[in-house]
C-alpha cells in the first residue's frame, strides 16, 4: 500500500473515532450527496486526497524525498444553530488530527491549513470544507 493510501486510512480511522464534542455518524472516502442522508447520518464527513509536491533532500546512491499532500475534508451538519454546529464540527475534526500529528509514525507533520464553510447556502444543512496538509519523508522508490 502507498504511503498516501496509509495516511488517508489514518485519517478515516481519527476522524471515525470522534467522540467529543461531536461524533461523525459517517466517515468515508466516497463523495455522497449529502440531500439524501437520513438526519441519523449527520453529521458526516468524506475526505479526499488532493496535490502533492514532492523535493529531493538528499542524493546519493539512495534518493530521501520530502513529500507535502494535501487532503481536503467536507463535512455536513443539520439541525438548529447550523452555525454553532458548523464550528464544533470543524473544532473537533482538528482537535482529532492534532492527537497525532504523525499519523501513526509514517509522517512527521499533519496541519490544518484552511477551514471554509457554505455561510448559510445549505440551509437547513450546514457545510464545512478543511484542507490538511501532510508532510513525510520517503527513500525514492519507496512511496
Amino acid at each position: 500500500m502507498s504511503i498516501r493510501e496509509t495516511i488517508a486510512g489514518h485519517i478515516i480511522t481519527t476522524l471515525s473515532a470522534m467522540t467529543s464534542p461531536v461524533t461523525l455518524k459517517k466517515v468515508t472516502r466516497d463523495p455522497f450527496d449529502y440531500e439524501r442522508l437520513s438526519n441519523a447520518q449527520f453529521p458526516a464527513a468524506w475526505v479526499q486526497s488532493g496535490d502533492e509536491t514532492r523535493e529531493d533532500i538528499s542524493s546519493g546512491a539512495s534518493v530521501r524525498r520530502l513529500g507535502i499532500i494535501s487532503y481536503r475534508i467536507i463535512g455536513f451538519v443539520k439541525g438548529t444553530n447550523i452555525d454553532t454546529a458548523r464550528n464544533q464540527l470543524i473544532e473537533a475534526i482538528e482537535e482529532s488530527l492534532e492527537s497525532d500529528r504523525t499519523r501513526g509514525g509514517i509522517a512527521f507533520d499533519t496541519q490544518v491549513t484552511d477551514v471554509g464553510t457554505d455561510e448559510g447556502t445549505l440551509d437547513p444543512i450546514g457545510g464545512i470544507t478543511m484542507t490538511v496538509r501532510v508532510r513525510y519523508i520517503y527513500n525514492q522508490g519507496a512511496t
